[in-house]
């Protein structure tokens, strides 16, 4: 199964956060079930905040980029065809909503899961949470706006 940002057309794949051509960006990977969008992500000792602690920032991209993801691949499913079809689903994010729970601890995986909680035809509001160790250390909204190219 690919994972939906490798199906993003070129003017959208040097995202900082989630393109895969950016040689320094994060690359995040979203799956696409049907009903839930799940991402995992490693960070790495330059995403520290405080010794032991992940960078607030780093959660904020994250959520945003996986976010869009999962908007993008729920609108080609809403609209009952492929992720690579004609004509590109692109979208961009209107507004982006973080709470932090608990510090999330640096030195494992993170695990993002996503789903839809409000779909139209030019807008996606999708719901996020983080977890780390099992535990969920973020939650957060995405709004997902459709680009008209």
């Amino acid at each position: 199964m690919s994972y939906i940002q490798s199906l993003y057309p070129p003017e959208h794949s040097q995202c900082f956060g989630c393109g895969p051509a950016n040689p320094t960006g994060l690359h995040v990977q979203t799956y696409w079930d049907g009903e839930v969008g799940t991402c995992r992500f490693t960070p790495g000792p330059e995403h520290m905040a405080y010794p032991g602690v992940v960078y607030d920032g780093l959660i904020a991209c994250l959520m945003d980029c996986h976010g869009i993801g999962t908007a993008i691949a729920a609108a080609y499913q809403e609209e009952g065809r492929p992720m690579d079809s004609e004509p590109r689903i692109n979208m961009v994010t209107g507004n982006l909503n973080v709470s932090y729970l608990a510090p999330t601890p640096l030195g494992g995986e993170l695990v993002l899961r996503a789903r839809i909680k409000e779909m139209g035809p030019k807008k996606v509001l999708v719901s996020c949470e983080l977890s780390a160790g099992g535990k969920v250390t973020a939650v957060g909204q995405v709004l997902g706006v459709r680009l008209q190219l």
